[in-house]
């Protein structure tokens, strides 16, 4: 079973709260400092007319509006598998959809992520796993977060990161196209006696208000171009 990174929602929030705090003391420094000059003279009122431009902007399209995607059935937005595969000995969510309890119950500590889900304005997960042959797994979630007081689905991407690169005898390539998405393989497997060895790699990104996750285990290494292309395909769907 994967291993998942445990949440860090609050740091989003403490970035923005020390914006703030920067752009009240800023203003205010800025207003001492006007009180000592010498006041200057106005421009005049009048300034040249702008004409307004003519016509109606056309709307975009729905292929063009991604809100108008991501605020639709969220599983149609998922990778579709790929031929010949077949279910998972244990399947992900239900109905292609996880939902807060069962989103937090993959991570570590379910009742400490469950809470600061809760915190960070968790909205849906969509989620489809599959199996080719015998040992090769695949699983793919999207968490979407309503990011009313903070940028939820970015500090999940970081958290993703830092645990992912925790790991040792790991190697890491940006995922092209997503800003700061990475792409992980663990190059030593996970041993536990009377099993098969597990090798695994995962990828995180996030787009708007949606984080991307995608683990794939095998009995077998794992190469860079197998995670590699579902990240940048499922990241293209988005």
């Amino acid at each position: 079973m994967a291993v998942r990174p445990r949440p860090r929602g609050r740091t989003a929030l403490l970035i923005a709260g020390a914006v703030v705090l920067g752009l009240v003391a800023g203003t205010c420094a800025g207003y001492l400092v006007q009180a000592e000059r010498r006041p200057t003279k106005l421009p005049p009122l009048s300034q040249p007319v702008v004409e307004r431009a003519k016509g109606v902007a056309e709307p975009l399209s729905a292929a063009e509006d991604r809100r108008l995607r991501t605020d639709g059935d969220l599983r149609e937005l998922l990778l579709q598998r790929p031929k010949g595969a077949r279910d998972p000995l244990i399947p992900a969510g239900s109905d292609g959809w996880l939902d807060l309890a069962g989103y937090a119950g993959g991570y570590e500590e379910p009742g400490e992520m469950f809470s600061d889900l809760v915190d960070d304005e968790f909205r849906r997960a969509a989620v489809t796993s599959w199996r080719v042959g015998t040992t090769h797994n695949v699983e793919i979630e999207l968490a979407q977060f309503r990011q009313e007081e903070a940028l939820a689905a970015g500090t999940h991407a970081e958290t993703a990161y830092y645990w992912a690169e925790e790991k040792a005898d790991t190697r890491s390539w940006p995922i092209p196209g997503t800003g700061d998405g990475m792409a992980y393989v663990h190059d030593t497997p996970e041993r536990n006696a009377g099993y098969l060895p597990v090798y695994s790699a995962e990828a995180h990104a996030w787009r708007g208000d949606i984080v991307m996750h995608v683990w794939v285990f095998d009995t077998k290494p794992i190469s860079k171009e197998k995670i590699m292309d579902l990240a940048k395909r499922q990241m293209e769907r988005l």
